[in-house]
């Protein structure tokens, strides 16, 4: 006989605990050591992306084994030496990702279930590696969180491009989610233009207007619809909202340029050549694309584009730090990772 008991007497199931969750932040990479074998095993994995240069064919892997990894290695070695941090034998960008993962780690830390980790998309650790790691800690849902704030396929794409190869192995996998670009998150916005107006407090000199700097990007790419270029005009835009200036007053300009193919203008080192050389004498750059400083920031800015402007009759240049584990920078993370754990915490 089946017995069938009355629905208010039923016992309640006792509550689930919730599964592990993992949150992977995600920067662009950095060579392991600072000499040319370093940063040849850097520069091949990354200039063999088909989302960084999208023609992979016989004439780039020529160009690209006969002459690029032939001789620019030791040019960017003696770069990356200039910033190196020696004590922990690292670049800048590793020790700040890393820092950034801790401190989120400790910022969300009353959801115990929450497990924060960072990767490299080239070189080490890798996103490989910190996968596994998370599930081997029992994280069955993770959030990938690039940590670009505007959006292009070399970047943030590519991060997912290596997510998904890591998943496509897995038979049992996470359940994934991935953060949006905030190039014009309010709190991203704020948060850089607090930093920009303490950092221009503490100069002994006031600058006659800022370059807002962004990594620049073959034109052809913006062409077949990237939408990168028109994000770092929103960012600079609404920068330029936010503090007050006129667009001749924060002017808007793409760096780190490479290869033979038109790239998105204006250049950075260019415009500083110019303004330089059409009298102004003191300015800063800013470079909002970029979460935590790295080669790009402290050496190609800071002492490349200084010396440029120098040279052209400038006489003080200023790179604004980025946001990197600051106060500000790390609450634009914790509130877009916070976000997007909406249902899952």
């Amino acid at each position: 006989m089946t017995v069938v008991s009355p629905i208010g007497s039923a016992k309640p199931e006792p509550a689930t605990q919730p599964e592990r969750v993992g949150v992977l932040l995600v920067n662009l990479g950095t060579p392991d050591t600072a000499d040319a074998r370093g940063v040849r095993v850097y520069l091949k994995e990354f200039l063999s992306d088909p989302r960084v240069i999208e023609d992979q064919g016989l004439k780039w892997k020529l160009i690209l084994n006969g002459v690029i990894l032939r001789i620019r290695p030791g040019r960017k070695a003696r770069d990356y030496r200039k910033i190196w941090n020696a004590e922990k034998n690292e670049s800048p960008l590793k020790t700040i990702t890393r820092a950034q993962s801790e401190k989120l780690g400790e910022a969300i830390s009353d959801h115990d279930h929450v497990v924060v980790d960072w990767a490299m998309r080239y070189g080490n650790p890798s996103i490989r590696s910190r996968i596994d790691a998370l599930m081997t800690q029992g994280c069955d849902r993770l959030l990938v969180v690039p940590l670009y704030p505007q959006y292009s396929a070399a970047t943030s794409a590519t991060v997912c491009d290596e997510v998904f190869r890591v998943l496509g192995e897995m038979r049992a996998q996470p359940t994934l989610r991935v953060t949006p670009p905030y190039y014009d998150d309010p709190d991203y916005i704020e948060a850089l233009a607090v930093s920009m107006s303490a950092h221009l407090k503490t100069l002994p000199f006031a600058p006659e207007l800022i370059v807002a700097s962004f990594h620049g990007m073959p034109q052809k790419y913006i062409d077949k619809g990237d939408p990168y270029q028109a994000q770092c005009i929103a960012t600079t835009d609404a920068l330029r909202k936010r503090l007050g200036l006129e667009a001749s007053k924060l002017i808007l300009t793409f760096q780190s340029r490479f290869g033979f193919d038109a790239w998105l203008q204006p250049y950075t080192d260019k415009t500083i050549e110019q303004l330089a050389k059409d009298g102004v004498r003191r300015i800063a750059v800013v470079m909002p694309g970029f979460s935590a400083d790295c080669l790009e920031t402290l050496e190609e800015i800071a002492q490349e584009n200084a010396e440029i402007f120098k040279h052209n009759g400038g006489e003080q240049l200023t790179a604004v730090p980025c946001l990197n584990d600051s106060d500000a920078g790390m609450d634009v993370i914790r509130q877009l990772v916070l976000r997007e754990l909406q249902g899952w915490i």
